[in-house]
């Protein structure tokens, strides 16, 4: 496989830093294009733009020379709507412009499971309807809505739609199921935790993205859920980090209803980190089919729910004295509390 020149927007985002280390073991070329800065050793391997994506005059910088394009970038669920909207929406349709103007091989969009909004049925497949929850969902039913359009004009333009993903530098939501696992605290689910849920790890969402950028172009020119090829209940799943770090602490059910009532509350008026797809959701059967992607790419997941959770927690304790002190709404630091560090201290 030849080598290849790849833009990554969102580059120095959780994803974007582990799909720059996959692709440079490789032997491909990187630039990474992000609004912030790129702080990572391996500045000095890549090409680095920093630079806001809606930012017309950085476009012919940024696609020079470029063979693929992975579209990583995105404004959180957390961000101001107008911010989500600009950025999620507007920032894609820029993009998608100029890839299309200066005949760019392959443009590869990374979605969102969070299109199918709140389904009433599992497993989710690729022909089921989109319904955006929120800003953050809708913002990303639209960009597939526009990812749609250029590929009927002719852009080879494959769309990932991954389950949450975790692995090295992740935190966000998932900092507090590690925090409390670390500190010897018993972790709460909504209801009995015994529903199905599927997550996937990072390197294996890094190998969809490679199988898209390497393969007949008319196979990868379509939308591929992307997931976890073995996973379980939440309550194992979660058990598994706790279980790591060995105080003999447990995952705690607690009564759906007068929780989510509660997160709905607290979201209101910005106390809580979690959103509302996250407790939506997060004590229902959530999982998707992949067998579009294994039958037509190849596509083979090598981590289950819980070895994926263990590599991110191991990370997360290597690197604990060094993210202990940041906070903010991007995957790599943890999500402010609000009324939710109250939780640990009855637990």
């Amino acid at each position: 496989m030849s080598a290849r020149h790849f833009l990554i927007t969102g580059g120095a985002g959780f994803m974007g830093i582990n799909l720059i280390r996959f692709l440079l073991g490789r032997g491909h070329r990187v630039r990474s294009w992000d609004i912030a800065p790129f702080t990572y050793p391996e500045a000095g391997r890549i090409d680095v733009l920093q630079g806001d994506i809606r930012d017309p005059a950085l476009h012919e910088r940024a696609f020079d020379g470029i063979d693929i394009v992975v579209h990583c970038a995105a404004a959180l669920p957390l961000a101001d709507a107008a911010e989500i909207r600009s950025t999620n929406v507007d920032g894609t349709r820029l993009l998608l412009e100029s890839a299309k103007a200066r005949a760019t091989a392959r443009f590869i969009h990374i979605s969102s499971t969070a299109v199918y909004g709140i389904p009433d049925h599992h497993p989710l497949t690729e022909d089921d309807p989109m319904i955006g929850v929120g800003p953050y969902g809708e913002s990303k039913v639209l960009a597939e809505r526009l990812c749609a359009e250029f590929r009927d004009g002719g852009l080879c333009l494959p769309v990932l739609r991954p389950k949450s993903f975790v692995g090295p530098e992740r935190l966000g939501a998932f900092e507090l199921l590690y925090d409390f696992a670390h500190d010897g605290h018993n972790f709460p689910v909504l209801g009995s935790g015994d529903n199905i849920y599927q997550l996937l790890d990072v390197e294996d969402l890094n190998q969809a993205v490679l199988l898209c950028a390497t393969a007949d172009a008319q196979l990868v020119n379509d939308t591929f859920n992307v997931g976890a090829a073995r996973f379980g209940s939440l309550r194992e799943s979660f058990q598994a980090v706790l279980d790591r770090a060995g105080h003999g602490k447990r995952v705690i059910g607690i009564p759906a209803a007068p929780a989510i009532w509660t997160l709905r509350a607290l979201e209101a008026l910005h106390l809580s980190p979690l959103y509302k797809w996250i407790y939506e959701t997060a004590g229902k059967d959530s999982f998707v089919s992949i067998d579009k992607i294994t039958g037509r790419l190849g596509f083979a997941p090598q981590h289950s729910n819980q070895e994926a959770l263990i590599r991110n927690y191991d990370w997360y304790v290597a690197n604990r004295a060094r993210i202990s002190a940041a906070a903010g709404v991007t995957h790599r630091v943890p999500w402010k509390r609000g009324a939710l560090r109250l939780i640990r201290y009855v637990l």
